[in-house]
């Protein structure tokens, strides 16, 4: 089951147009002002979730003619509205029996870093929970890698970045330009930033620690 959930971050409507297309998405949900972005590139949301101080009156206007499921929370709470939105997401896809299915973000960042480093603790959060959230943008996507091995798809020369969210991860790797052996990431140094693929997938392990994964689009 595809859910896909729009924050409202850095956003161009003619990529998110073709992204959402290829998506064949299930379950669209915005958090707010992400139902702005969604109806830019001509979705409407299936779900809007917080407490609408972004979205405008013309686009709830729309969401509303267009039965969209709408949560409004009041301004004054705990959660970000896409903390809500992601529950939101976690809800749709346990009543529908879906443990392993990721929900893929977009528009996670961009405009505020508290709000790109309060996400990243989301996805940590979801991850950690057993399930994947996927950040979705146009120069990158990104995810959280706990403990086990994963292969990921890329091509030669594209750039990936492996962040220790842990205060140490240990990570090999086999298929990059500058394989890493058992090495000891920690947040004090940058020593994961810009590593190469050398062919066209590459398979990390995660010994220990939690790594956020930073796959750049490859340049044209």
């Amino acid at each position: 089951m595809k859910v896909v959930v729009i924050a409202n971050g850095e956003w161009d409507a003619h990529w998110g147009q073709m992204k959402l297309e290829q998506e064949k998405i299930d379950c669209l949900i915005c958090a707010d002002g992400g139902g702005n972005l969604a109806i830019s590139s001509g979705k409407v949301p299936d779900i809007l979730v917080g407490d609408l101080d972004s979205i405008t009156p013309e686009n709830l206007k729309i969401c509303r003619e267009n039965n969209t499921q709408i949560e409004e929370y009041p301004r004054k709470k705990n959660e970000t509205d896409l903390e809500l939105a992601l529950k939101y997401a976690e809800t749709v896809l346990q009543s529908h029996g879906k443990q392993e299915d990721e929900i893929h973000l977009y528009a996670g960042g961009g405009k505020r870093l508290d709000h790109l480093l309060g996400n990243i603790a989301l996805l940590l959060h979801a991850a950690e929970n057993n399930r994947r959230v996927k950040m979705i943008d146009q120069t990158f996507s990104a995810w959280v890698i706990l403990p086990g091995k994963e292969t990921i798809c890329g091509i030669p020369g594209q750039e990936l970045s492996l962040i220790p969210l842990s205060e140490s991860a240990e990570v090999t790797s086999r298929g990059l330009y500058y394989e890493l052996n058992r090495l000891c990431l920690r947040q004090d140094t940058a020593r994961g930033i810009s590593n190469v693929f050398r062919d066209n997938g590459a398979e990390i392990e995660v010994h220990h620690g939690k790594v956020f994964l930073v796959l750049l689009e490859k340049k044209s």
